[in-house]
């Protein structure tokens, strides 16, 4: 009877690993699966409907409504892109803004719209001069090389060529705008 015992515990000995190896694949492989359709932004938001320059995680999307809600107040707000990170960090910590003193955001409102903003701005060379005005931009006027903008440039005349910028929607162009690129 001891050799039969002896000989079934080796058995289980032996298959032990095995399965142990099967159930790690197993949770390893529907973790990721669930992972991957969590974070997966492009699934969830139609590329179609995406009016802004980059498909906003959701982990930004609250730092986003607060930035447009708070701008939008005043003038379009722009996307984050258009701007080095230092100009935005600048402008959060200013309250004057352009000739008016604003409301300064508090936490944790401030600290989302950061967030949003560091993560979608652009770097900065060590060689540029922060600009605070968009036409000083260097983003800017490489993405209007052959737009003849009016002087000085203003914020909310961006509708003449983006008829959506109003619904922070910077990729639909009006027939002219289309014709310049």
């Amino acid at each position: 009877m001891s050799n039969l015992v002896k000989r079934q515990s080796r058995q289980l000995k032996q298959r032990r690993p095995f399965g142990l190896v099967l159930i790690i694949l197993a949770w390893s492989l529907v973790m990721g699966w669930l992972f991957t359709s969590a974070t997966s932004v492009y699934s969830a938001t139609p590329t179609a409907e995406v009016g802004t320059v980059d498909v906003i995680p959701a982990q930004y999307q609250l730092g986003q409504e607060l930035y447009i809600e708070n701008c939008a107040k005043c003038h379009i707000p722009l996307p984050p892109q258009v701007l080095p990170t230092q100009t935005w960090k600048n402008l959060l910590e200013d309250t004057q803004h352009y000739g008016v003193r604003l409301q300064p955001l508090v936490d944790p409102a401030r600290i989302l719209v950061w967030r949003y903003l560091v993560n979608f701005s652009r770097t900065q060379r060590q060689d540029e001069e922060t600009p605070y005005r968009v036409d000083k931009s260097r983003l800017f006027k490489a993405l209007h090389p052959k737009v003849d903008l009016p002087r000085p440039v203003q914020i909310n005349s961006c509708v003449s060529c983006h008829p959506g910028a109003e619904q922070y929607n910077f990729r639909r162009l009006s027939p002219e705008a289309e014709n310049t690129n």
